[in-house]
């Protein structure tokens, strides 16, 4: 998610769930250290629960850039062990990492050590000619004997030369089984699986056999998806383990009490438009901030309208919020026209 789930895109989806754990876009220890903490680490205190996602391999350096991370506020640290760019490779870090299980166990424990926080760890069920399941535990168990319980597993391999990151994301074939047996075989690590989920009922479905879900590019390009996460997976998955002897408050409600299961796309899109104008008063630039929201429309009259006009207009120098007010005024129009008068007035 390099370059997609920014602070402003993190923002975005907070509106859509509360209770989901946000991560970064994977940053380097050499962007931190050298170029400061606060471009890299600047995050809305409304971002939380938000995870860190560190790209590196010496251990000093992911220790500094972890008790850094803990002073900013965030609530754990990731170390990514799965992206397959070439770019990343060069630098040694990355899903290259799997070949090199000790290295990133004295990674691992080094960030323990600086930092109070949780400490993760993001990796491949494999690498090149590495696929068995054995293979994928020689990886996994020096990691574990640091203390490390938080397993992220995307369930392809990842092929370092030949194929790009996106073929990458598409041609190994996925392999959750694998996923499943490691919960099965250490059922008191936390087993997160990934790669290939697109929708909320997928998520619901693999929960069966694992212990969390992550969501990426599916998240991207279709957000709306994500209003169903808080009353879908996490009341659905509580209630089935807590006692009936009392009443919780309705963990689907955001800050102000209103529920996001139902939340309609335009009210998703008014309540972050004070973020957006908060954020243009600050110097920002508008597209910046709405490329993330380009996708809030998907499979509704007025979707392609709401795209151009945002991506034709925002990036306009002194462009502000009324683009996104004229945009929204497209999809009622749309919506009007389509006969859908429910949604156009909400």
């Amino acid at each position: 998610m390099m370059d997609w789930s920014d602070r402003h895109c993190r923002m975005f989806w907070r509106q859509l769930t509360q209770r989901a754990v946000l991560y970064t876009e994977m940053v380097t220890t050499g962007a931190i250290i050298h170029a400061g903490p606060e471009r890299f680490l600047t995050f809305h205190n409304e971002e939380h629960p938000v995870a860190l996602q560190l790209g590196g391999s010496n251990p000093a350096e992911l220790a500094q850039c972890a008790k850094i991370a803990e002073e900013w506020g965030y609530d754990e640290i990731n170390l990514n062990c799965g992206c397959p760019s070439d770019r990343v490779q060069s630098g040694m870090f990355g899903a290259c990492l799997m070949a090199h299980p000790q290295r990133v166990a004295d990674c691992i424990k080094a960030m323990q050590d600086a930092c109070n926080i949780p400490v993760t760890i993001k990796h491949r069920i494999g690498i090149d000619a590495m696929e068995s399941y054995d293979e994928m535990l020689a990886f996994i168990e020096p990691v574990q004997a640091t203390g490390c319980n938080t397993f992220i597993v995307h369930a392809r391999k990842a092929w370092l030369q030949g194929l790009s990151p996106k073929q990458n994301r598409e041609i190994p074939p996925l392999n959750y089984p694998m996923v499943y047996q490691l919960k099965k075989d250490f059922p008191e690590l936390e087993i997160i699986i990934n790669g290939g989920i697109t929708t909320v009922q997928d998520s619901i479905e693999h929960l069966s056999a694992v212990d969390g879900v992550m969501l990426g590019r599916a998240a991207y390009h279709n957000p709306y998806l994500l209003t169903e996460v808080d009353a879908f997976i996490y009341d659905t998955v509580e209630s089935s383990t807590r006692a009936n002897t009392s009443v919780e408050p309705d963990s689907s409600a955001d800050k102000n009490g209103n529920s996001t299961i139902g939340k309609s796309r335009d009210q998703v899109l008014l309540d972050f438009i004070p973020y957006i104008e908060e954020q243009l008063a600050e110097g920002a630039q508008l597209n910046h901030i709405t490329r993330h929201i380009l996708g809030l429309f998907q499979s509704v009259p007025g979707a392609k309208l709401f795209r151009r006009h945002i991506s034709q207009n925002a990036h306009k120098r002194g462009a502000g919020i009324e683009v996104v007010y004229q945009a929204r005024e497209l999809v009622k129009e749309a919506q009007y026209q389509a006969g859908n008068y429910r949604d156009a007035i909400l």
